[in-house]
């Protein structure tokens, strides 16, 4: 195993933290994707476009996590993704579990950045994707938001 990541943190353990990332990113492309066609009412529009927005960005993120895995040696794991049914649809019951999927990201981003160690480069990506997660979740607490409040 080629020594990338050390000083914080083994390379085998970026891996895991990677495919970790990846499996939540694959999560977020199905779980976006079936929560724009729950969304009713006035609304609709902006925040189906919204959640399908998510789901693009989320491909993305795959993408270039997978793309990171494999430079290190790694393989992308192929597990199933499972996506729960929100079983409520109204809008806050939706974007209140978007918003756990956005923190739960947030924080294996912040575990990616602490693992990366003196590789540069690999913690300058954690770094971009702990801004765009951030930026997420404070959309999110702002959609949560009364107006006026």
């Amino acid at each position: 195993m080629r020594q990338t990541a050390s000083r914080s943190g083994s390379e085998a353990s970026v891996i895991a933290c990677l495919n970790k990332i990846y499996q939540a990113e694959m999560s977020g492309i199905h779980r976006y994707l079936q929560l724009s066609f729950t969304i009713m009412g006035h609304n609709r529009i902006p925040i189906q476009k919204w959640f399908r927005e998510q789901a693009a960005e989320s491909m993305t993120h795959a993408v270039e996590i997978g793309e990171k895995i494999t430079a290190l040696g790694g393989q992308p794991k192929l597990e199933p993704v499972t996506v729960s049914e929100p079983g409520k649809h109204s809008v806050n019951d939706i974007l209140e579990k978007s918003l756990r999927h956005e923190r739960v990201a947030l924080q294996l981003y912040k575990e990616l950045v602490r693992l990366a160690g003196d590789d540069i480069a690999l913690e300058e990506l954690a770094r971009g994707f702990v801004r765009a997660e951030t930026e997420h979740v404070e959309q999110i607490q702002k959609m949560l938001r009364a107006p006026n409040a």
